[in-house]
């Protein structure tokens, strides 16, 4: 499930390194490439809302190997696109089907015995990190030495294989929702009404993942220019050096749960914010993108970790949905600031991405300072349809 977990989360990222590549071949500028990138994260944020509550209503090992199947067709279109509006739907359909880590986390807490379920949740979510950080890696190298389109083949490849390995060592889960389908995503509007501090998370996550999704997208971008000359490789290896960061972020992690999150939070936050300052400084500097980097993954990641800290002490009978809801906003926010940076590329360059970076951070942290200390968190029960 581990494994699982990281090989499917990295067709979320694949597109990132090789969006130069990708723009060269159809003809299109930067920023439409850019897309390309928004696109997977709308159609996760979409996959979310609307496959993952379904893990309540049906066999989870039954609806995870049919969405494997979609995932492979998702890729395999990518991968003999001929334009680039087809390469756009096949983005968003990738991102609306790789959502199976979503329900391997809550099936491996349920699978678990309860005095072990933090370390095998923490043990899964590790795979999470690690699919997210290499899979920038892999399709740099791969889009050098193969082409991009190599890259897509080669997923649907491991995709066919991992479909294999579960339908053989998943255990079934049978659900435990009995209503309707329509009540159970009204529920989720009720969690937003009711829980404010859903609210403020979610959109605090979503501010951080924006700025996450805008170094990202443009990274490449400023790699190919002057002074660097450098390729999809090197961009790609610049997951490696987020790996210090990200890995980081687990420590931050442990200094929630001695009761000093609203601190931790605040310091990670600016730790955000403190990265692109530091960006701003080195558009022409390897040491100082590598110490952004390192900041902004650490910042991302152990903010990304206080947050899902916050929303699933408010209701553990709802935790499934507070995750659904936190994370289509997170995901969304992410495909906002892709979409904008791409933009801010196209009309200013770097120092446009590196102002995205500073807006978006510096609102998410104006918004914990001003209102995360005043913000209660009652948890009233929730309907059940």
């Amino acid at each position: 499930m581990t494994i699982a977990t990281g090989m499917v989360v990295a067709n979320l990222y694949y597109n990132q390194p090789l969006l130069g590549k990708i723009a060269v071949t159809f003809g299109v500028s930067e920023a439409s490439a850019g897309s390309l990138a928004m696109l997977t994260q709308i159609g996760y944020a979409v996959g979310m809302l609307f496959i993952i509550p379904l893990g309540d209503m049906l066999r989870r090992k039954r609806l995870i190997m049919i969405d494997f199947a979609a995932i492979i067709i998702a890729l395999l279109l990518a991968a003999v696109a001929v334009n680039i509006q087809s390469l756009m739907v096949a983005s968003f359909l990738i991102g609306a089907t790789s959502v199976i880590p979503q329900l391997l986390v809550p099936m491996a807490a349920h699978l678990a015995k309860p005095e072990a379920r933090g370390r095998t949740v923490g043990f899964v979510m590790s795979g999470l990190l690690i699919g997210i950080l290499l899979s920038r890696t892999v399709s740099g190298f791969v889009g050098a030495h193969l082409g991009w389109r190599a890259m897509f083949y080669i997923a649907a490849g491991m995709m066919a294989a991992l479909w294999a390995a579960l339908y053989f060592l998943l255990p079934e889960v049978h659900p435990g929702f009995k209503g309707s389908y329509k009540n159970l995503m009204k529920s989720l509007i009720h969690l937003i009404k009711e829980q404010p501090m859903l609210r403020l998370v979610s959109l605090r996550g979503a501010l951080c993942y924006a700025t996450f999704g805008a170094f990202w997208t443009t990274l490449v971008f400023l790699l190919q220019e002057p002074p660097f000359n450098m390729g999809s490789d090197a961009a790609g290896l610049f997951g490696l050096v987020g790996a210090a960061g990200a890995l980081g972020a687990s420590y931050m992690g442990r200094l929630n749960d001695r009761g000093n999150a609203y601190t931790v939070t605040t310091v990670t936050i600016a730790l955000i914010l403190l990265s692109y300052v530091v960006f701003g400084f080195s558009g022409s500097s390897i040491v100082g993108l590598v110490i952004g980097v390192i900041l902004l993954d650490l910042g991302v990641q152990a903010t990304h970790i206080s947050n899902q800290t916050f929303i699933f002490s408010l209701i553990p009978e709802a935790r499934n949905r507070l995750n659904t809801v936190y994370m289509v906003t997170y995901f969304a926010g992410g495909a906002s600031g892709t979409f904008i940076a791409s933009q801010a590329w196209h009309l200013w360059k770097w120092n446009g991405v590196v102002a995205v970076g500073l807006i978006f951070s510096g609102l998410a942290l104006l918004l914990h300072l001003l209102f995360m200390r005043h913000v209660n968190s009652p948890a009233p029960s929730v309907s059940k349809p």
